[in-house]
């Protein structure tokens, strides 16, 4: 069940939306047009076209260029891939804009540091789409496995998107699952384990890649990878092992629409106190040096 957000006092926050594939339509313009935190303000893509299909359903501006968006936006949100997000997020950010990110911030260490920088140079808020650490289950877990004493997990998350449709895309196919995926689980073993303190790795991210990770508090994890698996559903499975039962993460049976209010609420009320939030972009840095370090553990 979507949980009805408390009233929104302020006012909105205007946001420019960066993007109109697929993931930028049934995602993107549509969280920020439902307010009443935000408002998506303009869209630009560089298919014009695409940029109308995506502005015309909300009554948002379709800007000409990235020049024209930055001005009429306080806040930019991308839905573009990483290499387009990794150019243009540091423009914005020297422009003072707010950044809604995607991950990885960008396809490299370096294209994403230059990322972190320019917010950390602006004194900008950033926030990352990091979409599952927005769900009410995803909190309990982590606040549960605050609270155990844990020496080893294991974890996956495998879906078949990459075999075909909207999201079988030219960076997903050429990095595959650990620049896609990665981010999502490396967070989530980092922060329900301890914090990882190395990586090794076999396997190809663009058929299935799998990880072992070591854990500043002395545990190990396992990460199975891939995006080109046919199966029924994604699946994303983080198991917690020690002294005590097994603490299980499982988003099978989670409602994803029930996330989206709450990274819209987080966003806007980052932007309005002027204050980062823990999913920032230094945090989108920190994984991608993991998933650097984990690519060329494959090598």
């Amino acid at each position: 069940m979507i949980v009805t957000p408390a009233p929104w006092a302020d006012r909105p926050v205007e946001v420019g939306l960066v993007g109109a594939g697929p993931w930028a339509r049934a995602m993107h313009a549509r969280m920020l047009a439902a307010g009443p935190e935000t408002r998506l303000a303009a869209v630009w893509a560089r298919r014009s076209e695409a940029a109308r299909e995506t502005a015309a359903p909300h009554g948002a501006h379709v800007a000409a260029s990235f020049g024209e968006l930055l001005d009429r936006c306080e806040a930019v949100a991308f839905a573009v891939p990483p290499a387009v997000q990794a150019e243009l997020a540091p423009q914005a950010a020297r422009q003072g804009k707010a950044l809604l990110l995607e991950k990885p911030l960008g396809p490299d260490l370096m294209a994403a540091q230059r990322v972190a920088d320019a917010v950390l140079g602006a004194g900008v808020v950033s926030q990352l789409v990091l979409t599952k650490r927005y769900h009410p289950v995803t909190e309990a877990f982590l606040d549960a496995a605050r609270t155990r004493e844990v020496s080893g997990a294991r974890s996956c998350y495998l879906h078949g998107a990459f075999l075909g449709g909207d999201f079988a895309t030219g960076w997903r196919l050429e990095h595959g699952a650990l620049l896609d995926l990665g981010p999502h689980l490396l967070d989530l073993l980092d922060l329900a384990v301890s914090p990882i303190t190395g990586i090794r790795s076999t396997g190809d991210p663009r058929r299935w890649i799998e990880l072992t990770l070591e854990h500043e508090n002395g545990a190990v994890s396992q990460a199975s990878l891939s995006g080109s698996v046919s199966v029924p559903r994604a699946l994303t499975r983080v198991e917690l092992f020690g002294p005590e039962t097994p603490l299980t993460y499982d988003t099978a049976e989670i409602d994803h629409e029930e996330c989206w209010p709450i990274l819209r609420r987080t966003f806007a009320t980052a932007v309005r106190a002027n204050e980062p939030t823990d999913l920032d972009a230094a945090r989108g840095l920190y994984l991608q040096r993991l998933i650097d370090q984990a690519a060329r553990a494959t090598r």
